[in-house]
């Protein structure tokens, strides 16, 4: 809705044009003389109304619905000679009741397009809003839709494995956070913190990850999913940092509550991952069985998912001698899927994937289905399915 700060004729003929009143019914409707009225309507910018009748005028404004502001600020920029008047006098003060709903319509939208890892598209329509309103500007249910779309920002800057710095997931996930806070909706800041924490994951600090995961899984702030899914996650920053038993039995655990909830998707991503921590425990058998579920199972076929069923299927791959060369092959396609998507994250994790498989002098031995588990209970001084203290 449009503000005036200083009214004069001009921004006064304008209300009356977008109320549609004649200057009889105008001057009724302010309680004015309509001789009053007249003289604005011949002198324009060149008069002022009194202190008193400024104020009328404010209130008429306020009282006009959408479509008669609407109006009202295109007049104002239509009359001749008024331009630069408008631009010192009236100012946009946050969007239209109308807007709210293409904003609304356009974060739907947003979802889609990232689901779908069209970064480009999703990164317009949130530039679109975003760019156009500052958050001080705004009523409570704009602010609730910046943060969102702040939210949604972080998201995209995360699949583009864009994690720190000005520009970062991290930096709009913590703008996202101060405002649901503000608003009082602890849900919405429960799930940021979920969001900050796989962000912490992907910079590496897998204990701190862990940690706010563990908090986080029993945060009745959460939905039942999101806090299965933190449980999940608790097994995935374990078993980076080589508890791949522990991990294993957290990890079955979520997948359970994902089986109960009904949720196809995340139940085959427990899979994906219950895979990898099995192959960190150099148990290829039970790794292949549930790559094998997690590929045969889900609802969702983004390029996102594929990339990483196929970044863990070429590890597991890649960790038998028979069968090593298939596993380059599918770290290869995985490698082209995330170039042509700009899945910068996942590639980094394809390259270093490859660079384990070799040493500095060439490939180093991989373990075989036979000695695998041996070697690995060598290699770690924690396996006995607890977790340290």
């Amino acid at each position: 809705m449009a503000t005036v700060h200083h009214w004069t004729g001009l921004e006064a003929k304008a209300l009356r044009l977008a109320l549609r009143l004649s200057v009889r019914a105008y001057a009724e409707r302010l309680g004015l003389a309509v001789a009053t009225v007249s003289k604005w309507e011949n002198k324009l910018a060149a008069t002022e109304p009194r202190p008193d009748t400024q104020a009328i005028l404010d209130t008429a404004l306020g009282r006009a619905d959408a479509a008669a502001h609407l109006r009202f600020e295109t007049l104002l920029s239509e009359m001749a000679g008024a331009v630069a008047t408008v631009g010192r006098r009236v100012v946009a003060s946050g969007p239209r009741a109308w807007e709210y709903e293409s904003w609304a319509d356009d974060l739907d939208r947003v979802v889609v397009a990232l689901s779908r890892q069209n970064f480009a598209f999703a990164d317009s329509l949130l530039s679109r809003w975003l760019g156009q309103f500052k958050a001080h500007e705004l009523d409570e249910k704009g602010l609730y839709f910046f943060a969102r779309s702040t939210a949604l920002l972080g998201d995209l800057k995360r699949d583009q494995g864009v994690v720190l710095g000005p520009l970062s997931a991290q930096h709009s996930y913590a703008g996202a956070r101060t405002v649901f806070t503000q608003l009082d909706i602890p849900r919405r800041v429960a799930q940021l913190d979920l969001s900050l924490a796989v962000v912490t994951e992907m910079s590496g600090k897998l204990e701190v990850a862990a940690r706010n995961y563990e908090n986080l899984a029993v945060d009745d702030r959460l939905s039942r999913r999101d806090r299965a899914r933190a449980r999940l996650w608790v097994g995935t920053a374990l078993s980076k940092d080589g508890e791949h038993d522990y991990a294993t039995r957290v990890m079955q655990a979520a997948t359970r509550e994902f089986e109960d909830l009904t949720e196809p998707d995340d139940w085959s991503v427990a899979h994906q991952k219950l895979a990898l921590a099995r192959r960190g425990a150099g148990d290829l058998s039970q790794a292949l069985h549930f790559i094998d579920i997690a590929r045969s199972s889900g609802t969702t076929d983004s390029p996102m998912q594929r990339v990483r069923l196929d970044t863990a299927h070429g590890h597991i791959l890649l960790s038998d001698t028979a069968t090593q060369d298939d596993g380059i092959l599918v770290l290869d396609q995985a490698a082209k899927v995330a170039a042509q998507y700009g899945l910068v994250h996942q590639l980094r994790s394809i390259e270093g994937v490859k660079a384990m498989s070799e040493g500095p002098t060439g490939p180093r031995q991989t373990v075989t289905r036979e000695n695998a588990c041996a070697t690995t209970i060598r290699a770690s001084p924690r396996t006995n399915g607890t977790r340290p203290s």
